[in-house]
């Protein structure tokens, strides 16, 4: 599904105002790590995924306080049905578990991004 104007507007707007614990945890993703390239602030249909994983086709979202509450842990959950609908895994984070130890969380991201990525097509020929 093609991103809308509206979602690739928002997640322009997302990019430039990132939460902070987006923020520790893309210093450590976007450089490629161990080959493994990452978006931030992607666009996904209507939707936006804080982070994600082409290869791996994975959506990684970081999850503060306020998704503890009703609304928006429905919204959340319609999100993550859409994008498991596109064939896509949804993984959610919290907050605290990157401010508590990023680096792990980073590496625990790439670990599941390995193993969720097949052979090369190329490879296939």
């Amino acid at each position: 599904m093609r991103a809308t104007r509206t979602s690739m507007r928002v997640a322009k707007q997302q990019r430039r105002a990132m939460s902070p614990p987006e923020v520790k945890l893309w210093a450590l993703l976007r450089r490629s790590p161990s080959g493994i390239r990452f978006r931030r602030q992607h666009p996904i249909g209507p939707y936006v995924a804080d982070f994600y994983c082409p290869a791996a086709k994975l959506v990684i979202e970081v999850d503060g306080l306020v998704h503890d509450f009703a609304e928006p842990a429905q919204r959340d959950e319609r999100r993550n049905l859409y994008m498991r609908e596109l064939g896509l895994e949804v993984v959610r984070l919290p907050a605290s578990d990157i401010f508590n130890d990023a680096s792990a969380v980073a590496q625990n991201i790439i670990d599941m991004c390995s193993g969720f990525i097949g052979p090369s097509t190329t490879q296939l020929r």
